[in-house]
């Protein structure tokens, strides 16, 4: 997304005339559609990922959204018409990708913990181990300070060995679960778009 064309408003609630549920609304302003389709994808337009220049803008814009509100995305062309076929393509571009992100990122808090388990059962063999092996060294040494000092060095070092599992299931995996949380929010959110200009809404009524 090009910075010197496309502009941002900052989160504002947004009010529905019906009577609707109000929403956190996030407004683009671009001069162009594809502006906020990844350049550098070789797939054709339609079917091209988002700029990750604004995918990072709306993700953190939906990490600051109030926690509960809908969601909704309101991107202002400046050069050319808002057409409803145009509309549904970045909707549903907006929609699968947001999608597809959450789908890999639950995948990937399933693979931490897959990790977390198998790391844990060799943290805690590691641990058993240590503590007979310092036993038996701590044995043949005569005086009991040094011996005590083995079998304590080969406990702490056990213990060592279950730092990471318990770094998994203590902290690793809530924030990879909130990402795949917003990614569901952001999937779900409603996407608008609007001509900014008047003559590219009159060319768009034409």
């Amino acid at each position: 997304m090009d910075e010197h064309s496309a502009t941002a408003s900052p989160p504002a609630p947004a009010v529905s005339d019906d009577g609707a549920e109000p929403s956190a609304m996030l407004e683009l302003h671009v001069a162009e559609l594809r502006q906020l389709f990844d350049a550098m994808d070789p797939a054709p337009f339609r079917e091209r990922d988002l700029d990750p220049k604004a995918v990072a803008y709306i993700l953190d814009w939906g990490r600051e959204a109030p926690a509960g509100e809908p969601l909704a995305l309101v991107v202002h062309l400046s050069r050319e018409p808002a057409t409803p076929a145009n509309a549904n393509m970045l909707q549903g571009a907006v929609h699968t990708y947001f999608r597809l992100r959450a789908v890999a990122t639950r995948r990937q808090l399933r693979q931490l913990f897959r990790v977390g388990r198998v790391s844990l059962v060799i943290g805690v063999a590691f641990l058993g181990a240590a503590i007979v092996i310092g036993d038996f060294v701590a044995g043949h040494f005569s005086k009991g300070a040094y011996g005590s000092l083995i079998h304590e060095s080969f406990v702490i070092g056990g213990w060592v060995a279950l730092w990471r599992p318990l770094e998994i299931f203590l902290y690793d995996w809530w924030p990879i679960r909130a990402e795949a949380r917003l990614h569901d929010r952001l999937s779900a959110m409603d996407v608008q778009l609007r001509s900014a200009a008047p003559d590219a809404a009159q060319g768009s009524a034409a």
